[in-house]
C-alpha cells in the first residue's frame, strides 16, 4: 500500500456514520414546509357532493378547481388567456388544495401509500395541445412531496370550459394505510 493512501482511507472510514444512524426520510408535511407550502383550510363544497370518499384503503378526491392562495379562482383558457407556465402554476395550486383535503380526510399525510391516479382537466384554447405540460405542475409537486409514492397514472385532457371559468380541475385517487 502506498503511504499517502493510508491516511485517506482512515479519514474515509472515520467519516462514515454508524449503521442505523441514517436519517429517516422527511415526512410529507416536512417536505411541504421545506417547499414553503402551507396547506389551506378545507372549504365546504359549493354543490351537492363530498370532497372525498373513502372505500377501504382507497380515497377518491372530488375535482378541485384552480384557486390562488387567497382562494380566488384562477380563471381563463390556457393557450389564450394563460400560457402553459401559468397553467402549470394553476395545476400546482390545485394540487396543494387537494393535499389539504387529503390531510383533512386521513389526518396525516404519512398515511399515504401511493398516489394512484391523477385526472386533470385543462380549460384549453381550441388549438392548445400542451395539457400534459400544464398537468406537470400537479405531478411534479406530488413527486416532490411523496417521492416514488407520488408517481401515478395520469390523464391530461383539454376541455371547452370548467366550473367558474377555472383554468384547471384535478381529481385524485389515493391509496392510504
Amino acid at each position: 500500500m502506498r503511504p499517502f493512501l493510508l491516511p485517506t482511507l482512515v479519514l474515509a472510514v472515520l467519516s462514515l456514520a454508524p449503521l442505523g444512524a441514517q436519517t429517516a426520510p422527511a415526512s410529507p408535511e416536512a417536505k411541504l414546509a421545506a417547499l414553503g407550502i402551507t396547506l389551506p383550510s378545507v372549504k365546504p363544497p359549493i354543490a351537492n357532493y363530498v370532497p372525498a370518499v373513502r372505500t377501504g384503503n382507497i380515497i377518491y378526491l372530488s375535482g378541485h378547481i384552480s384557486r390562488d392562495p387567497a382562494g380566488k379562482t384562477i380563471t381563463g383558457k390556457v393557450g389564450r388567456d394563460l400560457d402553459e407556465v401559468a397553467g402549470a402554476a394553476a395545476a400546482r395550486e390545485t394540487a396543494i388544495a387537494l393535499l389539504a383535503t387529503l390531510k383533512n380526510e386521513v389526518g396525516d399525510l404519512k398515511k399515504v401509500r401511493r398516489i394512484v391516479r391523477v385526472s386533470g382537466f385543462v380549460n384549453s384554447a381550441e388549438n392548445f395541445t400542451k395539457q400534459p405540460t400544464v398537468m406537470n405542475g400537479c405531478s411534479d409537486l406530488l413527486v416532490a412531496v411523496f417521492g416514488d409514492k407520488g408517481r401515478h397514472a395520469r390523464s391530461a385532457l383539454g376541455v371547452a370550459s370548467l366550473p367558474l371559468g377555472a383554468a384547471v380541475e384535478i381529481e385524485l385517487i389515493v391509496e392510504v394505510d
